[in-house]
């Protein structure tokens, strides 16, 4: 009697052994009772009644990837292209994820396929080349809302390739080496459009300059000339004050006007007659008046006529 208490002791903690589980961090288990969902076991120590309970599923909550392989997608205008998803998910509701939907994976895979048919089926070959973050941020938002009753949590979706037919790649390609010319030539037209500019600005600016310097020469020239003219006006000026104050007579005043005569008549067919007496001839004004006209300069002899020239047509 003894023998069968200790074996059923020994039997009874290899059955507590046994049914002793240890889930680990970001894992959940489903269990059910006689078949039917009784709990949820987070992380930690658990004991489950032998017999009666059992696991029904093990579950990470950690965010998991889908990648779907290339599928055909047609667009609007009729081409048919290779795109590729990668799906960001992650389980939230162990039950809901274990009752909710049979295989649930591959029931977010094709419904990833066709959501992503129906939206490049509404835009054209160039809008779905160009419109990636759009098609990303529809397909995340319809497929978190499709799945929410499974049990899953869509965080967000890309379309990783996106693969035309060869004949619209090679007329892509031509298209955009016939744009990289045509940018080429503006920007060539345009450099040599700016070198014009600049260098006609630089041709307008030395003109500018250039007057501007013999402008400056003309106006230091003159200023030059009128200095000279005064210091020389001034000097003369000066030496007359000096004759006055020296206590000069009359007649020297005289003899320096028929100097300064002299001086004007100094020409080529000028002629100057001046009278021995010219102290007695110049206090008297009918004489001054007429030395005064002594310096006239002679006529020039007439040019002869040129000749008639016979006109050989109506003279003959």
């Amino acid at each position: 009697m003894e023998y069968f208490f200790a074996g059923l002791v020994i039997v009874l903690v290899i059955l507590i052994f046994a049914n002793v589980r240890i889930v680990p961090q970001a894992t959940e288990f489903v269990i059910e009772f006689l078949g039917k969902y009784k709990t949820t076991w987070g992380a930690g120590l658990h004991v489950k009644i032998p017999f009666l309970e059992k696991i029904a599923k093990r579950i990470t909550l950690k965010e998991q990837v889908l990648d779907s392989p290339p599928q055909p997608v047609i667009t609007k205008d009729n081409v048919t292209m290779q795109i590729d998803t990668v799906v960001y998910f992650k389980i939230f509701d162990a039950k809901l994820y274990t009752y909710g939907v049979v295989n649930p994976i591959s029931a977010l895979e094709n419904l990833t396929a066709t959501t992503l048919r129906n939206l490049v089926g509404e835009l054209e070959l160039d809008g779905t080349l160009t419109s990636r973050d759009t098609i990303n941020a529809k397909m995340t938002a319809i497929l978190d809302e499709a799945t929410d009753q499974w049990g899953m949590k869509v965080n967000r979706v890309e379309l990783k390739n996106i693969i035309p037919p060869a004949e619209i790649q090679n007329a892509m390609e031509k298209q955009m080496k016939a744009e990289r010319e045509r940018r080429e030539t503006l920007l060539q037209a345009e450099g040599h459009k700016a070198a014009a500019i600049t260098r006609a600005e630089g041709d307008k600016q030395a003109m500018i300059l250039a007057a501007e310097g013999e402008r400056d020469a003309r106006i230091a020239r003159a200023e030059g000339e009128a200095k000279a003219i005064f210091l020389k006006k001034k000097a003369e000026a000066d030496g007359i004050t000096a004759i006055k104050e020296a206590g000069a007579d009359r007649a020297v005043l005289e003899i320096k006007r028929y100097e300064a005569l002299v001086e004007m008549s100094n020409g080529t067919a000028a002629k100057l007659i001046v009278p021995t007496d010219a102290i007695n001839m110049v206090s008297q004004n009918a004489i001054f008046t007429e030395t005064t006209g002594l310096g006239d300069v002679t006529k020039e002899a007439p040019k002869p006529k040129p000749k008639p020239v016979e006109d050989p047509c109506c003279d003959k």
